[in-house]
């Protein structure tokens, strides 16, 4: 269920740690931040403690730390993680993070172990793993981005009356589960660089795209194309599913997700049209188009074009 929090009896400690993560969140979640300003203060303050302890977690991975070095880092952040859930941090804590990931564990019935799902999932990219098929990445996918959604869905609730209210946790990790899939087909020349692969091997195999994208153009007689589309379809087919949570959620709360995964759905329509893009450098929206997107996610345009598109389509 939805819950209003009242933020004016937050003691000042907690108000400006979670002024520290609504900057982080403003400074870097390029995508995401357009989307939780559309929430009422509480769960915006929520939601932007859950981004800057998440990011926190894949700074770590992605820095240029040895790998020893960042699995130590790791653990320590599941130390704090820990903390939080014993109910160790308070507001005199020198961690800003942890002091507003604590007061938002109060407040809302956050499923913390989906953080410590993350940090396993960052641990698989420290590690080097790599993936024979798509039932492998799925694993992965849902550690960093599927339990986010689930974590956020702690935030948001569900809306009362809301029918199949029970499967709105399903949702809220198939939306993860698309959303990242978009970011590995985004990111697949930057991910090579760095000697990180993702899509999956049998995959890649079958449209001859094995020998990896180390450069602007796909490997000598690759179907690249045909493996984006491949993707994409996937994505979409994750999307549709994912979607059928905007109906399960208040209005502002609907309007969150609606202009965060819209972004992402643009993001993969321009993918989709020229799939070479993403060997050519980072594709992304101008900040008018994800403004228009956010507009129209709390105008709830982009959730009844979703419940038209998905009519029917219930298993």
């Amino acid at each position: 269920m939805t819950r209003t929090v009242d933020t004016t009896q937050t003691p000042p400690p907690v108000q400006a740690a979670y002024g520290y993560c609504e900057t982080v969140t403003a400074r870097q979640a390029r995508n995401f931040a357009y989307g939780i300003r559309l929430l009422p203060a509480g769960k915006r303050q929520a939601m932007s403690a859950l981004y800057a302890f998440s990011r926190r977690v894949d700074d770590i991975g992605d820095g240029s730390l040895a790998p020893d070095a960042k699995r130590r880092r790791l653990e320590a952040t599941r130390d704090v993680l820990d903390r939080i859930r014993r109910g160790a941090v308070d507001e005199d804590d020198t961690d800003p993070v942890a002091v507003a990931l604590a007061d938002a564990a109060r407040r809302f019935p956050l499923p913390l172990e989906g953080l410590d799902e993350l940090i396993d999932g960052v641990l698989m990219d420290v590690r080097g793993r790599t993936y024979e098929t798509w039932d492998d990445l799925k694993v992965y996918c849902r550690c960093v981005a599927g339990a986010i959604g689930r974590l956020s869905l702690g935030v948001f609730g569900t809306a009362p009356g809301a029918r199949d209210a029970e499967r709105a946790p399903e949702y809220a990790d198939t939306l993860g589960l698309a959303l990242q899939l978009t970011n590995i087909l985004r990111d697949l020349r930057e991910d090579a660089a760095n000697g990180r692969s993702y899509l999956p091997a049998e995959e890649l195999a079958k449209f001859g795209c094995s020998d990896g994208f180390r450069g602007a153009t796909p490997p000598p007689g690759a179907d690249f194309a045909g493996l984006v589309h491949h993707e994409v379809r996937r994505a979409r087919a994750l999307f549709a599913q994912g979607y059928r949570l905007l109906p399960l959620l208040d209005r502002r709360s609907g309007a969150c997700v609606a202009a965060m995964a819209g972004i992402y759905r643009r993001l993969l329509d321009r993918i989709e049209r020229d799939p070479g893009a993403v060997l050519r450098g980072r594709v992304s929206l101008p900040g008018r188009e994800k403004a228009y997107v956010a507009v129209r996610g709390l105008s709830g345009l982009d959730a009844r074009t979703v419940a038209r598109r998905t009519e029917g389509t219930r298993p």
